[in-house]
């Protein structure tokens, strides 16, 4: 049963739904046609808030999700969280946290989408840009009105606390389930209670093997293109 959240200044509803594996990464790659009656029952049972990625299919992911949305007029039913951070749409994907690179790809994610994402996220924390560069890129896309909340994924405690003395951040995004407890003893969640950043926890299933009735048993199961297979 899908219940509400505070985020912010909002109720998001709980869980949400990942994306990712209608077009990246699961072996799957749904055509919009095969992915609209997915997305329509995640309306229908109320898991409106939706992640993506540039990453997901250099694009191809977020502009499915505009392209559904614009088609059922339902942008007012969910919330859309999408992330910058590699550069995928280059010839070298790579992590980048360039104040360029944000600038650049919020302009590609609103034009895929139709519309500013709820939610915008760096991917990875990129080494060799210093906060101090990529977290006011951050902050100044968010005023300028393309994004209304930004957030990390999958940084450390340390990253989350520097980053928040920077500028205000929302919302983090770190693995978490059964099967993934890291982050309930190496602070980050302890940092983000503190802060007030809502967690975000990405594959709450397990990557599927926590479901009912898991059908993969061995490698060979999975799509050579499914990165559970290694």
């Amino acid at each position: 049963m899908v219940k509400t959240l505070p985020f912010q200044d909002l109720q998001v509803p709980s869980p949400g739904f990942g994306a990712m594996g209608l077009s990246f990464g699961l072996g799957t790659n749904l055509t919009p046609a095969q992915a609209e009656p997915v997305l329509l029952k995640a309306i229908e049972l109320g898991c409106t808030f939706w992640d993506t990625a540039v990453v997901y299919a250099a694009g191809i992911n977020e502009k499915l999700l505009g392209d559904f949305i614009r088609k059922h007029n339902v942008r007012d039913k969910v919330f859309i969280a999408s992330k910058c951070g590699f550069s995928c749409l280059e010839a070298e994907t790579k992590v980048t946290n360039s104040a360029s690179h944000i600038k650049t790809y919020i302009e590609g994610t609103i034009e895929r989408l139709g519309f500013s994402p709820d939610l915008y996220y760096l991917h990875r924390i990129d080494p060799n840009t210093p906060l101090e560069e990529s977290i006011p890129a951050l902050d100044e896309i968010r005023k300028a009105g393309k994004t209304k909340y930004i957030g990390l994924s999958e940084c450390s405690a340390a990253t989350l606390r520097k980053a928040n003395s920077i500028a205000k951040i929302d919302a983090v995004q770190a693995e978490y389930s059964a099967f993934e407890t890291l982050h309930e003893t190496d602070g980050l969640i302890d940092t983000a209670r503190e802060l007030g950043i809502a967690y975000v926890a990405y594959s709450p299933l397990g990557h599927g093997w926590l479901v009912d009735d898991f059908p993969f048993k061995s490698p060979d199961d999975f799509a050579p293109d499914d990165f559970r297979r290694t």
